[in-house]
């Protein structure tokens, strides 16, 4: 089966490098659509889009570009235009797969032209940045980053056989076919270690009734997946049990999801079950990365690279408004559930962040903020109690009809 493989990058620079990746393709029997996305000069070999298409589907001219000679603000440019032209092609049916390689600007090239695609779609990253923190690049896509070893610079002994596994790697990507799976109706949930026993109960329950349960780790990035997969219209329900993420987003710890974490359920029209589990941590890495303004706070060390702290009653109350609000947006089905006996493992009576006090103090603003017409639901359970994750459930099977 031949295949459409987009090619992305600058090839006034890496001219060399593209034209090699361009002939491993076209050697394997496929297709090499090359987009340029260089600035600086003329590019090494003729582009089936050129850089002046792509900086004017980003909204510069590539004169203009140059004129400035604007680093910063020609990768942002090339980046939104790569983006827009590869998604473009894609829904055209034009391209199974994308293939890049860069260094640090390359890569926020590359990247943004993969993460327009839907996940599935082939993504391969050849870059120099890749043994680092990725987020940046990958967010919530399936974006494969390949370390270059050696830099983008030239064709060698080495960087010839990364760049050929990379091109192996997206064809055989965009030759195989997904497998047949069950069409069942899809659940988003979120859940965290310290709420995996009540989502794991949920999530057996509708998987025996014929649902398909799609489990989403509230770490920033797993929350903004939940989001991007909800607005995409897969989920026919959501069980968000673990809004920790807003904890992490008004406090100021490492994995917030952004400001629009619960908004998509609403802005779709999904039924919706939610509860505030885990919105009494916040996250941190070591011990010694966490800021001095948090000296004298309550912390667990949940592992060496995860610190734990207790949101205090004001940050619960600030967070019970912002829940309720978000909910407020709904117009469809949507209840909450606030589960008396605490929010987390931790948070459970005789526990360490067992605190009912700050609980109450988000109970209350949930109730004081929510609109008249969403059910809030108190039950005198821990969130990991069997008892409360069934009523969860429940409420969203009835929804769900």
């Amino acid at each position: 089966m031949s295949t459409t493989i987009a090619v992305i990058g600058a090839l006034d620079t890496k001219g060399e490098e593209f034209a090699f990746v361009r002939r491993e393709i076209e050697r394997r029997g496929h297709q090499a659509l090359v987009i340029d996305s260089g600035v600086i000069s003329e590019p090494g070999f003729e582009p089936d889009i050129s850089a002046g298409e792509v900086a004017e589907a980003g909204g510069t001219g590539l004169a203009e570009l140059r004129a400035q000679g604007d680093r910063g603000t020609a990768i942002g440019v090339m980046a939104a235009g790569g983006a827009a032209i590869v998604g473009r092609l894609h829904a055209e049916g034009r391209i199974d797969g994308v293939l890049s390689m860069g260094g640090s600007a390359g890569t926020a090239v590359g990247t943004a032209a993969m993460r327009a695609l839907p996940v599935g779609v082939p993504k391969v990253m050849v870059s120099t940045v890749a043994s680092g923190d990725t987020s940046g690049y990958v967010d919530t896509k399936d974006v494969v980053m390949v370390p270059s070893i050696v830099d983008v610079a030239g064709v060698n002994r080495i960087s010839a056989r990364i760049y050929a596994n990379a091109v192996g790697a997206v064809v055989g990507m965009a030759e195989t076919a997904a497998p047949e799976i069950e069409d069942k109706p899809l659940i988003a949930a979120s859940m965290f270690g310290n709420t995996t026993p009540a989502v794991e109960r949920c999530r057996e329950r509708l998987d025996a009734l014929g649902y398909e349960v799609l489990v989403f780790h509230a770490t920033g990035t797993g929350g903004r997946t939940m989001e991007d997969v909800i607005a995409g219209g897969f989920a026919s329900g959501v069980l968000d049990v673990t809004t920790t993420e807003w904890a992490d987003e008004l406090v100021g710890g490492v994995m917030g999801a952004g400001p629009n974490r619960l908004e998509a359920a609403a802005a779709q029209g999904v039924p919706q079950v939610i509860a505030p589990g885990c919105l009494d941590m916040v996250n941190f890495q070591a011990p010694a990365t966490i800021p001095d303004k948090f000296e004298g706070r309550r912390f667990h060390y949940w592992n060496p690279n995860v610190s734990l702290m207790r949101t205090d009653p004001a940050e619960n109350a600030e967070l019970g408004r912002i829940l309720a609000e978000k909910a407020n947006g709904s117009s469809a089905p949507t209840a909450i559930f606030l589960p008396l006996k605490g929010l987390s493992l931790l948070g459970a009576p005789g526990e360490e962040f067992h605190w009912p006090e700050a609980d109450q103090a988000l109970f209350d603003a949930i109730k004081r903020h929510v609109r008249d017409d969403i059910p809030v639901y108190e039950l005198d359970h821990a969130v990991n109690d069997e008892a409360f994750a069934d009523a969860v459930t429940d409420k969203l099977l009835e929804y769900l009809g």
